[in-house]
């Protein structure tokens, strides 16, 4: 519970910025920090996904990362490999998924992604058809950015 309470805490810090000046500019974009290190490892977990690598898209999780999708909480990368991480593959290898907007926004060693995507294809034979939006938070531990926190809804 202290951990959830901690990425929630951490995410409402890095947006407070966002709103806080109305005399700046209001966003930086639809796409800003995607190259940054913790951007880097947020792509390739998806690809990892995509692909079916199951051996890097289990080395991006921390060990202990908390996993909310569909109304269901994982609470470790093990029970996340040994649940849906390969029903996830199975159906991201049938979808064609587009990014709309992905915002990394870094503090220290921590780093929270925040995204939405559209996402399209045929899988057991049925049309699929929806957007999804993914809040990410990521620390670093020695240089090493792994991902401690996914959120994905649609």
């Amino acid at each position: 519970m202290k951990k959830i309470q901690l990425a929630a805490m951490a995410l409402a810090l890095f947006a407070f910025p966002v709103f806080a000046d109305n005399n700046g500019p209001k966003t930086a974009g639809p796409m800003t920090g995607t190259e940054s290190a913790p951007g880097k490892v947020v792509t390739l977990f998806h690809k990892a996904l995509k692909s079916g690598d199951t051996k890097t898209a289990r080395s991006l999780l921390a060990d202990d990362v908390i996993i909310f999708e569909g109304g269901r909480v994982e609470r470790s990368a093990d029970e996340y490999a040994h649940h849906h991480m390969q029903a996830d593959m199975k159906y991201l290898k049938h979808m064609e998924t587009q990014t709309l907007e992905h915002q990394v926004i870094i503090s220290g060693n921590s780093a929270v992604s925040m995204s939405r995507s559209h996402t399209k294809g045929v899988y057991k034979d049925k049309p699929r058809e929806h957007e999804g939006m993914e809040t990410m938070v990521l620390e670093n531990k020695g240089g090493n950015w792994q991902i401690k926190h996914i959120h994905w809804s649609n």
